[in-house]
């Protein structure tokens, strides 16, 4: 027996290793949408024996998906609009009025989205951290039933701590208290929050927890999404993390600019909704406390509806949303993210619309907090500049905000950058919403980022020293990942 091992050994390897390989790269052309993620990893499984099949089964395969679909099948979908007035198309006629091109995208992002387009919402742009964090330390300290908080990181710093207390008293008072903290994003410091919020006894659970040491930052499937919901009936979210460095006091080593929102209205369903499948998706728990189910009212008169996007079961909403409000755009897109990579089809689209006549802003942070992120930006940005968009630089602080404006009333805000990270790879939120003076205010603040930045052109970008175009270039290769 031993002899006929020792003869045979090679071939069973050799046989060993070429099924491992086809089923492998079988499972990456049935499964993989995108075509070079595809090319990708054939060539690593072909190129890399063995090592390169277990790097696929380990990393190149998203579980979310299947680990999605058996925890949320057969719980049913918790319905908590009834009632709500959700819009007629006389709603949107009036609302629109003279801009009624953009009346399609109501349907398409309900079509997209899955979610009604509602009426009755009040919007407050909180500019700022220390504007965003009083408020919601204030409602905190206000709660009475309920409170849910959703973050991508949660620094164990004299904010974080700040926030761990209010939440410690309010549970104290007997309100319900969960805090979703995604696992990558709380070891931003060390030891964590959650250390310290399971110390106060405060209900917490991490986001997909992952065994890769460190602050693994471009780690994929993270929970990006920023929401807290304070009785059911008070919501924030947009781009902002819970940090000390979005106060930008004087001396903060990285002080962060943002914007985020607080959402009053039936609007809130959408993100208390988000929360709980979030919650119950980490922890195993079904929150069925009507509690965190209040009946909402009417707050404003803003039509708004939220879009929860991620790798778990219908990925690339916010994309399409995107290009479909970049589609009808007949007169200004005026676009603020701190990271703008761009894929092909965004590229395009921006694109058309400048060549339509649409005046197409660009709004990006003059010195990024991620150099790698900058330099593969730099390397795209002759893509949109020959075709007539204008791309702005604002000065520090490094501005975190996410923000879309078309035609003066569409808004777009949330968690989602424009990357393939966030748009591809990341669980994210956004919210849209028809009116016009939500979007009024956005546009007056992208406008003020614009007249206190420089304008980036061409021949600029054209202009940089060689050494500088090939790190840029090379940078651009890992897009994809960053």
């Amino acid at each position: 027996m031993w002899e006929l091992l020792e003869r045979s050994w090679p071939y069973l390897l050799f046989t060993a290793h070429m099924t491992t390989i086809c089923l492998a790269s079988a499972h990456v052309v049935l499964t993989k949408r995108d075509v070079r993620a595809a090319i990708g990893w054939v060539g690593i499984i072909w190129l890399t024996p063995f090592v390169g099949t277990i790097l696929y089964f380990t990393l190149g395969i998203n579980r979310i998906h299947r680990k999605a679909r058996r925890m949320r099948g057969g719980l049913g979908h918790r319905d908590s609009s009834p009632g709500f007035r959700h819009v007629s198309q006389d709603v949107v006629q009036r609302v629109l009025g003279d801009d009624g091109h953009l009346a399609p995208l109501v349907g398409y992002i309900g079509r997209l989205a899955r979610q009604p387009l509602l009426d009755g919402n009040s919007i407050r742009t909180l500019v700022g951290g220390r504007a965003a964090y009083d408020e919601m330390l204030a409602a905190i300290t206000g709660a009475k039933s309920s409170i849910a908080v959703e973050s991508y990181i949660f620094d164990n710093d004299p904010l974080g701590r700040k926030f761990a207390a209010a939440l410690a008293a309010a549970r104290g008072r007997g309100v319900e208290v969960r805090v979703l903290i995604d696992s990558v994003g709380a070891r931003y410091t060390w030891p964590t929050i959650r250390h310290y919020l399971r110390k106060l006894q405060v209900p917490c659970a991490s986001f997909l927890p992952t065994l890769l040491p460190g602050k693994l930052h471009y780690t994929n499937l993270r929970n990006h999404r920023k929401i807290m919901v304070v009785d059911g009936q008070i919501g924030f979210t947009g781009g902002m993390n819970i940090r000390q460095g979005h106060l930008c006091e004087p001396g903060e080593r990285h002080p962060v600019q943002d914007t985020h929102f607080r959402l009053e209205g039936p609007i809130v369903a959408q993100l208390r909704e988000t929360f709980a499948a979030d919650w119950e998706f980490a922890s195993g728990e079904v929150l069925d406390n009507p509690a965190w189910f209040p009946h909402l009212t009417p707050r404003g008169q803003s039509l708004c509806r939220g879009i929860a996007d991620g790798p778990d079961l219908d990925s690339g909403k916010i994309q399409l949303a995107i290009l479909g409000a970049i589609g009808c755009a007949r007169n200004s897109l005026d676009i603020m993210t701190p990271y703008f990579l761009p894929d092909l089809p965004l590229i395009t689209a921006l694109n058309v619309a400048a060549m339509r006549g649409v005046a197409v802003n660009i709004i990006l942070p003059e010195e990024n907090n991620l150099a790698l992120v900058q330099w593969a930006s730099t390397a795209q940005l002759w893509q949109v500049l020959q075709r007539g968009c204008r791309v702005w630089l604002a000065p520090a602080p490094f501005d975190h905000s996410k923000l879309m404006v078309v035609d003066g009333i569409w808004s777009f805000f949330g968690s989602a950058n424009w990357d393939p990270r966030s748009l591809r790879l990341n669980f994210e939120f956004n919210v849209e919403s028809y009116d016009r003076d939500l979007a009024g205010e956005l546009a007056a603040l992208i406008l003020n980022k614009r007249k206190a930045g420089r304008e980036i052109t061409l021949a600029e970008v054209d202009a940089r020293p060689l050494w500088q175009r090939l790190r840029d270039g090379v940078a651009r290769l890992a897009m994809p990942y960053l």
